[in-house]
């Protein structure tokens, strides 16, 4: 049970993965007028959705005619987005010349990441002629700076297409002389003259190419999908809307603040909420846009691209194809809305997706994913349960992909709704019954659900208390409780987490790991600990006929461990380490420049239950040490998952034949051994790190008993 008192909203947590990343969008604060179902957020960068690059020579000079202005609607919403963002954001910022540096810089770096568009002198060209501006128009409320920018932007962008067009139709490539190219050029110096730059386009050039040609085509059909690539790609920045400006400058202006506070346009919003109501047809995927890339930020537990596995986050989709036999239209540069339009369908229906594999590291060919198109039912969401046995002892598994909750079932007070609390509690007594020697919680991957979800599953497993605090800007704090003083299961507990673990996810293990309740195994979470909420943005008085103006999602507190420490940015340390085949440096809230720190708050009062003491850890850590080096298998991965992070690492990715199929066979050789062996809603008895912590539950098992039996030698005598 969940105590609390917080006016008129309620609490929601979204899964999240936000900013230029895969991961969450957790934990939102709504109106209660707000429809309450969980939500699949699209975080939406139509601007920086378009591929950017650098055309003219070195001392060009940004004065390209304005093509693109705001709209009156635009003008009139971008006041309210600056106000929001100082009055009611969580960060206070002053409004200064470092604010207009980083807004400057974080607008450049989403056009081009890359630094293969522009040239040094024009950067430092727009720096001055527009970067002062913008302290003033946020003040003011405009976005003229931001426009200025992207228009010129813009002139870049269709030269650097036209130039890709015209070179790929009759360019000849030498794939066996030592080449590379640099896929992280974020620390580079910009190019300082158009030499430099088509030196880079044609490096660029070539690894489109040779992507290609490992996926299966021929040259013939290499360059008619490439040149048709660029026709498309020109087209669409031929078509640039205002809304593509205003969004790309908007998004920019608002992940200043933190990476979640994002501005929804009235479309936008709408998006926002189909995807509440689950009313269309999809794969079941968030999706966000990483520079020219739509990509996989979150698989919905139940979907389609959940149930297949061929679907994962981190992956980015260019192109999508109807049908099993339909042309695969190249989406890379489109609005992140249309390539929605074209995933989502009629239920039972084919749809394609020409991915490139997170697990590539950005490297290699790209690969055609088949799915079969079907609506999301909360029922597919639930927990389910698993028993393994190690040691002669009977270990019992509870998997939670989100922590989900039927809203309207509950309002409703049907008595038969869904809820994760319920569904946990069916399971512990059924583990209970079959006399299980104790318990995994399985919470990888789970990117968030319903905060009240969390304390109550908490409740389960502890007497009675706080389990997460919430703190406002103004410094005032909220603690919501467990107010039963059940305990339903209180054997020996784990929580195995990773990188995808998110918000609700982190507060449950954060509370196990205060109460001293369980061990925490895996790597590091996410470390999402702040609190949005969704505010639309109205006009002082109504006006009959004027279009909305739309929303922002506005992060207004942080979570706080019942320990005083946020759960922001850090996330949860495990325990016991057992690292994921997840990228870490490129997934988590610590990736993102402008996430809020990490900071302490006064603990709230709890008792722990002292069930794991120092000492039980450090026999645990001991334990597992000495097994894991004896482990063979465990060894292996422990190599191959070394080996596929010195490839991450480089920055450098070969163009000549035999280097780069040599790094391609390497990934998908490491991908085939291990790919299934971290999935524990497939196949229990490959999941390596799930068999390694059921033995450490079995440990502890063994170390519980041993203390009981000590216990009960050395009290008293009654006689």
């Amino acid at each position: 049970m969940v105590s609390h008192a917080c006016g008129n909203i309620c609490i929601i947590d979204f899964s999240f993965k936000n900013s230029f990343h895969t991961v969450s969008e957790p934990l939102i604060i709504a109106p209660l007028a707000m429809s309450r179902k969980s939500l699949l957020l699209i975080t939406v960068v139509l601007g920086s959705a378009v591929p950017v690059f650098a055309g003219n020579a070195a001392k060009s000079v940004p004065t390209a005619t304005v093509t693109l202005r705001p709209t009156a609607v635009e003008e009139e919403a971008c006041k309210y987005i600056s106000q929001s963002l100082l009055q009611k954001h969580y960060r206070k910022i002053s409004v200064n010349d470092s604010l207009s540096r980083q807004i400057f810089n974080r607008y450049i770096d989403n056009l081009d990441g890359s630094k293969s568009y522009f040239v040094a002198s024009e950067i430092e060209s727009l720096r001055k002629f527009y970067g002062s501006r913008i302290e003033g128009e946020l003040l003011s409320g405009k976005s003229d700076a931001g426009f200025g920018i992207y228009n010129f932007f813009l002139k870049r962008a269709k030269e650097k297409m036209r130039y890709m067009k015209a070179t790929v139709d009759t360019v000849r490539f030498n794939f066996s002389i030592p080449e590379t190219l640099d896929l992280d050029r974020k620390t580079d110096p910009w190019p300082v003259d158009r030499l430099q730059l088509t030196d880079l386009w044609k490096k660029e050039l070539k690894y489109q190419w040779i992507s290609q040609k490992y996926s299966g085509e021929n040259s013939k059909s290499i360059r008619e999908a490439l040149a048709k690539s660029f026709t498309n790609r020109l087209n669409l920045l031929n078509r640039q809307k205002p809304e593509d400006a205003f969004q790309a400058y908007t998004y920019a202006l608002t992940t200043s603040f933190d990476p979640h506070t994002n501005y929804l346009s009235a479309d936008e919003y709408e998006n926002f909420q189909i995807d509440m109501s689950r009313s269309l047809e999809g794969i079941g995927a968030k999706l966000q846009v990483e520079s020219e890339y739509t990509v996989v930020s979150e698989i919905i537990p139940g979907g389609p691209a959940f149930k297949s596995s061929l679907l994962k986050k981190g992956d980015k989709i260019i192109g999508v194809g109807q049908g099993k036999t339909a042309e695969i239209v190249d989406v890379t540069g489109w609005r992140i809305n249309d390539v929605v339009k074209l995933i989502r369908g009629k239920k039972n229906t084919v749809i394609r997706l020409k991915i490139l594999p997170a697990n590539q590291g950005g490297r290699g060919p790209a690969k055609i994913v088949l799915l079969v198109r079907e609506k999301i039912n909360l029922e597919e969401q639930e927990a389910k349960k698993s028993v393994i046995t190690k040691n002669g002892q009977k270990i019992g598994v509870i998997t939670i992909p989100s922590f989900y909750l039927d809203f309207e079932g509950q309002q409703q007070n049907t008595g038969t709704y869904n809820s994760t609390s319920r569904d946990v509690t069916r399971i512990l007594n059924e583990l209970n019954a079959e006399h299980v020697d104790g318990i995994v919680i399985d919470l990888r991957d789970n990117g968030g659900g319903s905060l009240e979800e969390s304390v109550n599953v908490t409740g389960l497993f502890i007497p009675t208390g706080p389990v997460v605090q919430i703190s406002n800007a103004t410094g005032g704090k909220m603690v919501l409780r467990d107010e039963d003083r059940r305990v339903l299961y209180n054997g020996p507990l784990v929580v195995l987490v990773n990188r995808y673990s998110a918000s609700a996810s982190e507060i449950f293990a954060a509370a196990i790991q205060d109460y001293s309740r369980g061990v925490i195994i895996g790597e590091r979470t996410f470390g999402k600990g702040t609190v949005q909420s969704i505010i639309k943005l109205s006009r002082p008085f109504s006006f009959f006929g004027k279009p909305e103006l739309g929303d922002i999602k506005l992060t207004i507190a942080k979570f706080y461990r019942i320990s005083g420490g946020s759960t922001q940015h850090k996330g949860v340390v495990p325990d016991i380490v057992m690292p994921s085949m997840i990228d870490t440096s490129i997934v988590g809230e610590d990736t993102y420049t402008s996430s809020l720190p990490w900071s302490t708050i006064s603990p709230s009062f709890y008792r722990p239950t002292a069930e794991i003491s120092q000492e039980d850890l450090v026999i645990l850590q001991q334990k597992q040490q000495e097994r894991s080096l004896k482990n063979r298998q465990y060894q292996a991965y422990l190599h191959d998952l070394n080996t596929l992070n010195r490839i991450r690492k480089k920055r450098m990715v070969s163009l000549q034949d035999s280097s780069f199929k040599s790094e391609i066979e390497t990934i998908k050789h490491i991908e085939g051994l291990w790919a299934h062996e971290q999935d524990s809603t497939k196949n229990r008895d490959k999941d390596l790190l799930l068999n390694q912590s059921a033995s450490v539950v079995s440990d502890l098992a063994e170390i519980k008993s041993v203390q009981r039996q000590t216990v009960t030698r050395t009290l008293p005598s009654l006689n």
